[in-house]
This record gives C-alpha cells, sequence and structure tokens, in this order.
C-alpha cells in the first residue's frame, strides 16, 4: 500500500510541475543582436508575444514608423511598441509559433522557435520554410 501511495504523490508532484510550466524563464527584456535594441517578452493569452521596448534608431526618432513593412497599410504604424514575436506556445526550454517580424527590414518569417540555452540565453529563430531560416542570439537584460 505504501508503494501506491508514493507513486500517487510523485504523479501528483509531476503533474503540478507541468501545470506550473510557466514561461517564466522566457518572460522579461531581452537584448537583440542588432541595434542594441530591446525586446519585452510578455504573456499574450496562453502564449508570449515580443514587443519593440528600444534599439539605436528610437533613440534617435522615438516616434519611428514601420516605413520598411511591406504592407502599404501598416507603415505608419509606430515601432516602439510593436509586435515582433507572436503565439508562442512550449516551454521550458524551448517555443513554437510566429508570426515574426523584422521592423529594420520589413521581412517577416511565418514560424519560428525560441530556445532558452540557459537563464540569460534565448536563440530566436524565425522560418520563411524549414530550411530557409534566420537565427539571432539575444542576451537578457537583468
Amino acid at each position: 500500500m505504501l508503494k501506491y501511495i508514493s507513486i500517487a504523490v510523485v504523479l501528483c508532484v509531476a503533474l503540478v510541475s507541468v501545470a506550473n510550466a510557466e514561461p517564466q524563464g522566457l518572460l522579461g527584456l531581452w537584448r537583440t543582436q542588432e541595434e542594441n535594441g530591446v525586446v519585452e517578452m510578455f504573456r499574450c493569452g496562453e502564449a508570449v508575444c515580443g514587443r519593440v521596448i528600444d534599439a539605436a534608431s528610437l533613440r534617435e526618432n522615438p516616434d519611428q514608423r514601420d516605413v520598411h513593412n511591406g504592407d502599404e497599410a501598416l507603415r505608419e504604424r509606430r515601432v516602439k511598441g510593436l509586435v515582433i514575436l507572436q503565439d508562442f506556445t512550449g516551454g521550458p526550454r524551448k517555443w513554437t509559433g510566429g508570426p515574426l517580424y523584422d521592423p529594420k527590414t520589413g521581412d517577416g518569417a511565418k514560424s519560428g522557435s525560441l530556445t532558452l540555452k540557459d537563464g540569460n540565453t534565448l536563440k530566436v529563430k524565425g522560418c520563411l520554410v524549414a530550411f530557409l531560416c534566420r537565427t539571432q542570439v539575444w542576451r537578457r537584460i537583468e
């Protein structure tokens, strides 16, 4: 009987751990590879998203618009606060989702992945198709 109680306790602890597998390690501020940028990873419903907080070009022009966007109707959007990573789910080390968007170039990727290499290193990968991808490494800002 004690054996079954022990197994039940272990299963309960495992289920609670899985239920609490929040992306806390992913949330927060991250320094991008380009433009000394800052992206905030935040909860968006059941998923995780990322928005532009800062970049070298934004320090020069805080009212910068999304002028490189391929969709003319979106070119008046402000870059500061723009959601560039959407609907990532998974964890605790790897999340998948998309789309991803780069306001510097106007390029986008339909899907991608976020991989937490350690507590301070995030690998951000966006793919047009499975073999055509671009990857950056971001560092956590304390």
